[in-house]
């Protein structure tokens, strides 16, 4: 009976039930105020199991349940969390002057990236200063990292013993981004022209809020000779054409990626990953 509880619950190695309630956490985390459904949807549970995650979550005092709604928001029981980890928050305030100027220069929303295991998350942006947005990224939106063109920017300018410890992880999960990510990173090519051309694409994007509908273009970020994470743009992919937007775009990102990491050596080095 209990190597049969053992093998429903644990799946390579992992437990089932852990992962469930990290993700209807960082649903909640990243919605800030969302129905059951959107919980659901997000982290692609069935609605039951969510219920039952949900609950927990509460009588743990991590999450609550909005009065007079049938809304769930985060604690501040959650910043518990994050005790310990040494966040990018110098990475933040350097680059949030330079990616405000850019916005306010070339119109299109700006975001700030690092990676944090096999995704992309966004640390900062500037959705909120330009009408040329579908949706506000704010910091914690994951991105699959060879589905968005910061992690392409990342992994190809990356040292290569990370490289390959990020690629060996992709290949021991089994999603479709992860095995799409396989497939294109199954020989140098892609990687080996983004280092040649200095940027990465990524044409209507499947895992934004608003799947289909934007495009962007990405520069790595260097600190000390060292990628720490990567600067995008992101357009409308029905208003700008990828090649218009290398043509616009790129210079202006890569200057601004470059004064970015001209601050951030006088810095100590710092652990954003």
């Amino acid at each position: 009976m209990a190597l049969a509880a053992t093998t429903s619950v644990e799946r390579d190695g992992n437990v089932r039930a852990i992962s469930r309630g990290l993700a209807v956490l960082q649903a909640v985390n990243r919605g800030g105020s969302v129905t059951m459904m959107e919980i659901c949807r997000s982290a692609q549970i069935p609605y039951p199991t969510a219920c039952r995650i949900v609950q927990t979550l509460m009588d743990e005092g991590m999450i609550e349940r909005e009065p007079a709604r049938k809304r769930y928001r985060p604690t501040a029981l959650v910043r518990t969390l994050s005790f310990g980890f040494q966040d990018e928050s110098d990475l933040v305030a350097v680059a949030r002057p330079h990616i405000v100027a850019l916005t306010n220069k070339l119109a299109w929303p700006v975001s700030v990236t690092t990676r944090v295991g096999p995704v992309m998350m966004v640390r900062d942006s500037t959705h909120k200063l330009t009408s040329l947005t579908l949706h506000n990224y704010v910091p914690g939106f994951t991105l699959p990292i060879i589905e968005c063109s910061t992690g392409k920017a990342y992994l190809a300018f990356c040292e290569e013993e990370e490289r390959r410890g990020v690629l060996q992880g992709l290949r021991q999960l089994d999603g479709p981004a992860e095995r799409m990510a396989v497939l294109l990173t199954s020989n140098e090519r892609m990687l080996a022209d983004i280092r040649t051309r200095g940027f990465a694409t990524q044409a209507r994007n499947a895992y934004t809020a608003t799947p289909g509908k934007t495009s962007s273009v990405a520069v790595p970020l260097f600190q000390n000779d060292r990628v720490v994470g990567a600067l995008a743009l992101i357009f409308f992919a029905s208003a700008v054409s990828m090649a218009e937007a290398e043509g616009r775009f790129v210079t202006a990102l890569q200057d601004t990626a470059r004064a970015i990491a001209g601050e951030l050596g006088q810095k100590h080095p710092i652990d954003i990953r």
